[in-house]
């Protein structure tokens, strides 16, 4: 699921960059279902509505140091 969710972001990136410069994005089924200013912010919001490993939520960024994908999976562990 999340590999779909990461092509759709590649491939719609100019897009998506028009629309939410420098924002945490949350996709889900090759659809974006919010935008924030921070993964923290994405992360919490997100987990209240989807279940951990169904959605991707990757910063829409043109700086590529920063350009890093978050996968989430079902083995998420709290320390």
């Amino acid at each position: 699921m999340c590999d779909k969710n990461y092509e759709f972001f590649v491939s719609h990136f100019d897009e998506l960059y028009s629309k939410y410069p420098e924002k945490f994005i949350v996709i889900k089924n090759q659809t974006v279902l919010n935008a924030y200013d921070s993964f923290d912010d994405a992360y919490t919001a997100t987990i209240i509505t989807e279940e951990l490993g169904t959605f991707l939520i990757q910063e829409c960024t043109k700086n590529t140091e920063k350009s890093v994908n978050h996968f989430f999976s079902n083995n998420v562990v709290f320390a």
